[in-house]
């Protein structure tokens, strides 16, 4: 009987226990000499084991969809097989076992699976396939433990921003546990940055030429853009806060940038310091902000209206690989398909509005029980660790504790972190109200009113109406392209049903 050999690893941990792809080819050979199986094709690739798209995989399928007469497939170990018991590759596998067109050969479990199959050795196989995925799930929960307990210990998961590197405590030693510390090649970059933006007189665009000049570049070699400018000079890692989709913590690591500093650049940003003359307010233009350059990923920035009354947007061209007359569009040209669609909104039926209505009433109920659980959460986990600190200041200068200076001051830094963060979550919960109801509310108007609503709105409403209602816009051929925020994506999918 022909045979082929499919042989894969998914990581660095399976090639050092001995599942490296020429050992797992070196066996599956052998096992055919023995079991005289002649190899007419190997498929032979190293790719996780949860990924759904699996090239090599789709070409030895293809492969026996062409053969004539029953093949053998040889895998290694069911868990080379797939992890996922819910892969739509094993069903097709184990149906043309099933058809006697195929042999589904486990050189190293010394299991077969064909088309006689007794029962016991179906449920054998099935169970096989469990336990893989169970391994699979059980690293998946591993992984998300240890990057829980990262966040809870304050250390970073993900990247880190530009002014910090990823180090090791003992640099001579490969093995030794990694740390993150400030970058001395780099983060007396970001101080400037800050001083420049808190004076008020630098906008993003001007820091950015500033700092290349100075020497600063991206990891690719290029100037570092305005919208990473604008990211790094709001980002409260460099004050000891990491954001995260899990929410904000505190992290251990060095601070950059004072609380005042980032403060303070943060008043400028929004206008707020009135002692200072800010040069980083600018015109608001509809697309201003939304839509992406398809050729370099940058952002088209309007030019300015025009004498004609026109206005055109261009690349902003931060990777240096566009040019302006290439990537020109007027902005009436990107209206026309943003036209059409809010006349699609707009022309929605009464009884469709009916039952958003009634969805939105149930759905705003559940967010206010969920809210009002968390800030009740979260004003006793503030009180508590306030209550720490004032315990911790009385107890040290009242000398009933017997540390050191150095480990009080940490001491204090750590309540008054966690003080800071349960009232972070406190903020965000109590705004996160205001915004969910007022974002309610835009989308019921935007349902019965939204080309209306547009065409009388200020062009800052327009861009934020837009931003509200649109993601991933790109300018390709010059033509938006854009996909419908969620719920507005369902309620159009629900007008056309």
């Amino acid at each position: 009987m022909k045979a082929i050999i499919l042989a894969r690893v998914s990581t660095e941990e399976q090639k050092e226990a001995g599942n490296s792809l020429p050992a797992q080819v070196e066996r599956i050979e052998l096992y055919c000499k023995r079991n005289n199986l002649e190899i007419a094709e190997r498929f032979v690739f190293s790719e996780s084991a949860y990924k759904t798209k699996r090239d090599e995989f789709d070409k030895a399928l293809a492969f026996l969809d062409n053969q004539k007469e029953i093949i053998a497939v040889v895998f290694d170990k069911v868990d080379r097989f797939s992890r996922s018991v819910f892969d739509k590759r094993i069903p097709i596998l184990f149906k043309l076992a099933q058809e006697y067109k195929i042999e589904i050969h486990f050189a190293s479990d010394n299991q077969i699976i064909k088309g006689e199959m007794n029962a016991n050795q179906k449920t054998q196989f099935q169970m096989s396939l469990v336990f893989a995925e169970y391994f699979s799930s059980a690293i998946s929960d591993n992984v998300k433990r240890a990057y829980e307990t990262m966040r809870k210990e304050g250390r970073a998961t993900g990247s880190i921003p530009i002014g910090y590197i990823n180090s090791r405590i003992d640099l001579s030693d490969p093995d030794s546990k990694k740390i993150v510390i400030k970058d001395p090649a780099r983060y007396l970059y970001i101080i400037k940055m800050y001083d420049l933006y808190s004076t008020g007189q630098y906008s993003d665009d001007k820091i950015a030429d500033f700092m290349y000049e100075e020497g600063l570049r991206s990891k690719g070699g290029f100037k570092v853009s305005k919208s990473n400018i604008r990211n790094i000079l709001t980002d409260p890692f460099y004050i000891g806060i990491r954001r995260s989709m899990r929410g904000n913590y505190s992290h251990s690591y060095e601070r950059i940038i004072t609380q005042e500093i980032f403060d303070l650049c943060q008043d400028v940003r929004s206008g707020k310091n009135n002692n200072i003359k800010s040069h980083t307010k600018s015109l608001t233009y509809i697309f201003k902000g939304l839509a992406k350059c398809p050729n370099c990923g940058c952002t088209m920035t309007p030019e300015g209206i025009k004498n004609n009354g026109n206005i055109y947007y261009v690349c902003s061209n931060g990777k240096n690989v566009c040019s302006k007359t290439n990537t020109r569009v007027n902005e009436k040209k990107l209206l026309e398909p943003i036209l059409a669609l809010l006349d699609r909104l707009s022309s929605m039926p009464d009884g469709l509005i009916k039952v958003i209505d009634k969805e939105i009433n149930k759905s705003i109920n559940y967010e206010k029980d969920f809210r009002d659980n968390q800030i009740s959460i979260c004003e006793d986990e503030s009180k508590k660790w306030q209550k720490a600190s004032d315990k911790l200041i009385d107890d040290y200068y009242t000398e009933s504790l017997s540390i050191t200076k150095e480990q009080y001051a940490e001491k204090l830094q750590t309540y008054k972190d966690k003080t800071l963060d349960a009232q972070n979550k406190l903020s965000e919960y109590i705004k996160a109200d205001f915004s969910y109801k007022s974002q309610i509310i835009q989308v019921v108007d935007l349902c019965k009113n939204s080309k209306k609503l547009f065409e009388s709105s200020t062009v800052e409403d327009k861009n934020s109406l837009l931003k509200f209602l649109l993601t991933n816009c790109e300018v390709k051929e010059k033509k938006l392209i854009y996909q419908v925020n969620s719920p507005f994506n369902y309620i159009l999918d629900l007008e056309r049903s």
